[in-house]
């Protein structure tokens, strides 16, 4: 479009403005600007938005969408024609196109003003409604509470419902009429149980006069009695006195031959039994009276046998003893050999035997044996348990026996191998075995025996063959040892009495040790049996402590069950030989939802450390030698604790299995989620470490 057109355009349009309807509501506007009308009131689109009707804008958008839409395609025909009159009507259209145009942003606003007032008053409404139902959970909870307040008045027990009052014809038979009033009472409940409450406190009161009665004349009683014993006391000195002055008269029985006859043997002992024999009749004379010493034996084999001097020899392979053995009456050589073997393990003919009485009643006899060829102390035992102490049990039948009742009674002593270094050359010499082949024959060579007798072994001297016995030795060790062995029966007995509860599917649990746990678990402890060795190693939740080396093949190894519904939790447990010293060791299998152990579940590895890790919480208590039961105990309440957490921290969708019926604050913890499997006695609550 040339240049010179410009005027005429410009003119075009302000004589087109009139012919669109639309843009009359504009005109109308500038016109009344122009001229001094009054005027109305200042224009609002919000106030216009609740005048119009959207459905009639939305017809008008659709029209004028649809006009511009026809106007463009007329302009772009008229352009394509490339007719130069037609320029006055391409302008007309395109300022009836702009119109349409101001048209539909005047819509647009009107739909977006509409659209808040709209959102306005959906916000508002929920505002109501969120209001409404504030107003709701109030009612509610008042309701609950005004509930919960009848429910509590209705079950209020008042203490004198507790009282066993007389009958109702008794009260009118005994009460007098002004307490009874029956013409008021019969007749109204209330005064009747006023007026049976004032009886029952009068005749309390005539009672209490009675018990005051009754204990003065207690009173006097006991004065009485103890004037009497005040005067008995009095003869105990006179008593004593005349004890005294009978003493030479027991001295008639004297035991000063057995005594003798004692001393003359312990003349013949050997060197490490003679240094035991001393030194235990010195510590029992001085400190334990329970503890007798005698010396059993045959003292003419004993003397026989210090008066052969001549050794034999082992080895004859020289020249001169082959001649003259060729003199002799020949021998077989396996004959020469079973005697050699025979002579090595020959044991002195005289033994100390040490009895010891225990606190329950028990008595452990201990025979102690010298080798001579060896050159170390064995020792043999037999106990006899008190009448209480007895009982019969399947799964600890080695309890008591001779080869494990003493085993491990210091740290690494099992007794099995032979202290001596120089008796393993002495029998590998001879084609013998190792010492443990033959310790049912001489007994058991612990190092606490050796040392009672004097003997160490911590040096192998080359130019002193025999080691020398020591007092010192024996007295430093005495009493240690005579303790841990009283320490080790009542231990074993006390281990023997839970094995056989146990064996019936019972728990003991010591008076002193209830409070540990809570009253009421609905786990069930179900079996317990024994295992050997090789069935343990072969379990696979047992390998963690297989790999710590934490069990040898003298431990006891047992099997223990325990059920709640559809939940089972196995127990491996291994029992080392010096319990309660060391504790027992629990490895747990859980079979609920899957079997999970300590390798799979960080909840398992925390109940074994429960149980393994904080048992001297359990040892606290005045029966430390029933730690295997309260460790059991506790498994049990921590079997409890796992399943009703697990169960309530699990999925909704799941039915809940187990009832949380243990009080707990909170019931997981960190990442691992552990279980609060701590108990509080003191309040009753399950908490974290």
């Amino acid at each position: 479009m040339s240049s010179t057109a410009g005027p005429a355009m410009k003119k075009r349009r302000r004589t087109a403005r009139p012919l669109s309807d639309v843009s009359s509501s504009s005109k109308d506007i500038k016109k009344g600007k122009l001229s001094h009308e009054p005027q109305e009131p200042a224009y609002s689109e919000e106030k216009e938005v609740d005048q119009r009707d959207p459905q009639k804008d939305q017809e008008l958008f659709s029209r004028a969408c649809g006009e511009i839409k026809r106007l463009m395609k007329d302009i772009y025909d008229m352009k394509m024609s490339g007719s130069q009159d037609r320029n006055t009507e391409v302008m007309e259209k395109r300022i009836q196109a702009s119109l349409n145009f101001v048209n539909l942003k005047k819509l647009n606003r009107l739909s977006h003003i509409r659209c808040k007032k709209a959102k306005d008053a959906t916000h508002d409404a929920k505002m109501k409604v969120d209001s409404f139902h504030l107003q709701l959970q109030n009612l509610l909870y008042e309701v609950m509470h005004l509930q919960k307040e009848i429910r509590k008045c209705l079950e209020f027990d008042s203490k004198d419902e507790d009282i066993d009052l007389v009958d109702e014809e008794e009260f009118y038979q005994e009460a007098p009429p002004e307490i009874s009033k029956p013409d008021v009472t019969k007749t109204d409940p209330h005064q009747q149980r006023l007026a049976r409450l004032d009886w029952e406190l009068e005749q309390r009161k005539q009672l209490a006069e009675k018990c005051k009665e009754s204990q003065n004349k207690k009173d006097q009683i006991s004065k009485k009695i103890r004037t009497k014993r005040e005067y008995l006391d009095s003869l105990q000195p006179k008593l004593q006195d005349v004890l005294q002055a009978t003493q030479p008269l027991k001295m008639l029985s004297m035991p000063f031959e057995q005594t003798r006859m004692q001393h003359k043997k312990a003349k013949h002992l050997p060197r490490p039994l003679y240094v035991l024999y001393v030194q235990a009749n010195a510590y029992h004379e001085a400190c334990d009276t329970d503890i007798s010493i005698n010396i059993d034996g045959d003292i003419e084999s004993a003397i026989a046998e210090e008066s052969n001097s001549s050794a034999v020899e082992y080895d004859s392979d020289s020249d001169e003893e082959a001649a003259t053995d060729s003199k002799r009456r020949r021998r077989s050589t396996v004959d020469v050999l079973t005697v050699k073997r025979k002579r090595i393990l020959n044991k002195h003919p005289l033994t100390v035997v040490m009895t010891i009485k225990c606190t329950d009643g028990s008595v452990l006899v201990l025979t102690f044996g010298y080798l001579m060829v060896l050159q170390i102390v064995t020792v043999s035992l037999k106990l006899s348990p008190s009448s209480d102490s007895t009982v019969t049990t399947v799964t600890g039948g080695e309890l008591l026996s001779h080869n494990s009742l003493l085993s491990c009674l210091f740290p690494g002593d099992y007794g099995n191998d032979t202290p001596n270094p120089a008796n393993q050359y002495q029998l590998n010499k001879l084609g013998m075995d190792t010492f443990s082949a033959y310790i049912s024959k001489v007994g058991h060579p612990y190092i606490w025996v050796q040392r009672l007798a004097g003997l160490e072994f911590l040096e192998h001297d080359e130019e002193q063959e025999t080691p020398k016995a020591k007092s010192a030795t024996s007295a430093t060790h005495m009493e240690a040892t005579t303790t841990a062995l009283r320490r080790r029966v009542v231990s074993r007995l006390a281990l023997q009495k839970q094995l056989a509860s146990l064996e019936r599917n019972t728990i003991p649990v010591p008076s002193d040790s209830q409070r540990l746990f809570p009253a009421k678990l609905d786990a069930r402890f179900t079996s317990w049996t024994s295992l050997p060795f090789d069935d343990y190693t072969a379990l696979p939740y047992t390998e963690d402590i297989q790999e710590a080396e934490l069990i040898s093949e003298a431990d006891m190894f047992f099997l223990s069950t325990f059920e709640r519904k559809s939940a089972k939790l196995n127990a491996a447990i291994v029992v080392h030989p010096d319990y309660p010293a060391s504790s027992p060791l629990f490895s747990l299998l859980l079979s609920w939802r899957g079997e999970h152990h300590a390798r799979n579940n960080e909840a398992i590895r925390m109940m074994e450390s429960e149980v393994n890790v904080h048992y001297q919480e359990l040892m606290e208590t005045g029966s430390p030698d029933f730690l295997l039961t309260n460790q059991l105990q506790r498994l049990l309440m921590c079997f409890d604790v796992y399943l009703e957490a697990q169960s309530a921290t699990a999925s909704l969708a799941a039915p809940l299995e187990f009832a949380k019926e243990k009080v707990m604050p909170r019931m997981a913890r960190g990442p691992h989620r552990a279980k609060p499997y701590k108990y509080n006695p003191n309040h009753g609550f399950f908490s974290h470490r």
